[in-house]
């Protein structure tokens, strides 16, 4: 079963490239999500579309666009 185990943000450490930060903390929550759908079946290559395709369009509804 997954867990989410996340970390803060590492606020007033210069130097930090958030993005990469938040990207190495989500990269195992992913890969375990696709490695499951896989297991039930699922096309790699449809599953990964899918998280990007959710991504952006949960960016676009942020920023009211949608």
């Amino acid at each position: 079963m997954m867990r989410f185990n996340f970390e803060g943000p590492p606020m007033g450490r210069p130097g930090i490239d958030m993005s990469a930060e938040c990207q190495r903390q989500l990269r195992p929550l992913i890969r375990e999500i696709v490695q499951e759908a896989v297991a039930a079946g699922w096309n790699q290559d449809d599953v990964l579309l899918a998280f990007v395709e959710v991504a952006w369009d949960l960016y676009e509804q942020r920023r009211g666009v949608l």
